[in-house]
């Protein structure tokens, strides 16, 4: 893409977002939200005046290791956000993970910028539904203090990188998922339809696998049900703020 179309591009993106989740029920949205990933797809690190981060550089600034509460984790860049969506990056360093988590009623879309990520997806299941094969009848015992258990679907877990597609949540499908950067730091842009909100019920919760390792040295084959518990956020998970370098996003 030309130099001289980078600034339109992330404005055009989010216009097409406030287009698209303003009417999330109408009878457009189908063809609103494919126009959407069509043009997110579009997106480079560059369009944004991004490049790729060295994986100690930081730590290195923060006169410790990214972990010892020196340095976050991740980092948030703000871009714009409106009643029915929010967007912005996230930053990983190498080996950061942002742990399992909900985004209850929302939809969401994810491009990643550089790097490589390894995203987990589940769904929830009703309480009553019916067991999948070889689903186990109850679930494990959490440790104690845990929080409430529910069963899922693991979906998927995929690798993305600056070549995929945009990876895509609805408020029922891949709504719960764990986002690992893999070899390196790595870098998202993030849309979210509407924010998050606590106070119109859409609080984020975290979740923990309850399973034991595989049996074998490969990992249980997916889709698959299985039990999550709700945790508090991991000590070692944190999300700092850092200014946002590229073109003005004006709504």
């Amino acid at each position: 893409m030309p130099r001289d179309n980078m600034a339109s591009l992330i404005q055009r993106v989010a216009r097409q977002a406030r287009i698209t989740f303003r009417s999330p029920a109408g009878p457009a949205f189908g063809e609103n939200l494919h126009r959407l990933q069509q043009l997110l797809d579009e997106v480079r690190a560059e369009d944004l005046h991004l490049a790729p981060r060295g994986p100690s550089a930081a730590a290195a600034a923060g006169g410790g290791p990214p972990w010892a509460g020196v340095v976050p984790p991740v980092s948030y860049m703000h871009i714009c956000e409106t009643e029915s969506f929010s967007m912005g990056v996230f930053l990983l360093r190498s080996g950061a993970c942002i742990p399992l988590h909900d985004h209850p009623g929302m939809n969401g879309m994810l491009k990643v910028l550089y790097g490589t990520l390894r995203i987990a997806c589940m769904d929830t299941l009703p309480a009553g539904a019916a067991g999948a094969a070889g689903a186990a009848a109850a679930p494990p015992l959490p440790a104690a203090g845990s929080g409430p258990c529910l069963r899922a679907l693991f979906r998927s877990r995929q690798h993305y990188t600056p070549a995929s597609p945009p990876c895509l949540l609805s408020p029922h499908t891949d709504n719960l998922h764990q986002i690992d950067a893999v070899d390196g730091p790595a870098a998202f842009l993030d849309i979210l339809a509407p924010p998050y909100d606590p106070q119109h019920g859409r609080d984020c919760h975290y979740y923990r696998l309850l399973e034991g390792p595989p049996a074998g040295a490969e990992p249980p084959a997916l889709p698959r049900e299985v039990w999550l518990v709700e945790t508090p956020q991991a000590a070692d998970f944190w999300c700092g703020g850092e200014p946002y370098p590229g073109p003005r996003v004006c709504l």
